[in-house]
């Protein structure tokens, strides 16, 4: 028996020397898939695309020693392809598990190992009519809210007449420049039309914007003419 062990042994170090170096050249900070590490390496860390196997197997982007982006395979067969951070699986990511009859399928976003639930669906444009661009970002706050800023030539649009808001639900408020909707049951369909000059401020004319926002959040969106 030791003799057959002996043979394998020098077979694989033999025919897979580079996953041998690799290894002793290139860690990879977690433990079930640190035997075998075949791939780019940078200062000792496995570091851009590379094979880590172990218990489990990994394949895809590493920093640092950690799977950065890529596929997951646990020893029993379950998956998971998608973003990491340090090891444990963060942001965009497909958990897939498999069950005697089906497979099971987890898509939407992660944090620290934890499914946050589906990826919210981006906002969608339903009409646009005589607007140079737009922006629809999230700020960051607390509350329920959509707030409006018209903009032209790098500054607030003073030109604005005949400006009309209306809101699927949620209750009209102002916040300085900045006007919309709080207190917004998502999904929204908010709907701005308004007469403004055109950037030369040699003529009017007459602008729509329709949009659907189905994310919770404080919103701001930046309408450019």
């Amino acid at each position: 028996m030791k003799h057959i062990l002996s043979v394998l042994l020098f077979v694989l170090l033999f025919s897979f020397p580079q996953y041998v170096n690799a290894q002793e050249d290139c860690k990879v900070l977690v433990p079930e898939i640190d035997s075998i590490y075949t791939g780019k390496c940078r200062k000792g860390f496995a570091q851009g695309k590379g094979t880590a196997i172990g218990v489990d197997s990994f394949t895809g982007k590493f920093y640092k020693g950690w799977p950065s982006k890529g596929t997951y395979t646990w020893a029993n067969g379950d998956s998971y392809t998608g973003e990491f951070r340090k090891g444990k699986r963060n942001g965009e990511g497909i958990l897939t598990l498999k069950l005697a009859d089906r497979d099971s399928i987890m898509e939407g976003l992660w944090e620290e190992d934890l499914y946050l639930g589906p990826k919210p669906k981006a906002p969608k444009i339903i009409n646009k009519f005589q607007i140079d661009r737009y922006t629809l970002s999230k700020s960051g706050g607390m509350k329920e809210r959509v707030l409006i800023n018209f903009l032209q030539n790098g500054n607030r649009n003073t030109t604005i007449t005949n400006l009309r808001i209306d809101a699927s639900n949620g209750v009209e408020t102002k916040i300085g420049y900045s006007q919309g909707f709080e207190f917004i049951k998502f999904p929204v369909t908010i709907k701005v039309s308004y007469t403004t000059m055109n950037k030369l401020n040699t003529s009017s004319h007459d602008a729509i914007f329709e949009f659907e926002i189905f994310e919770p959040g404080d919103w701001v969106v930046d309408i450019f003419n």
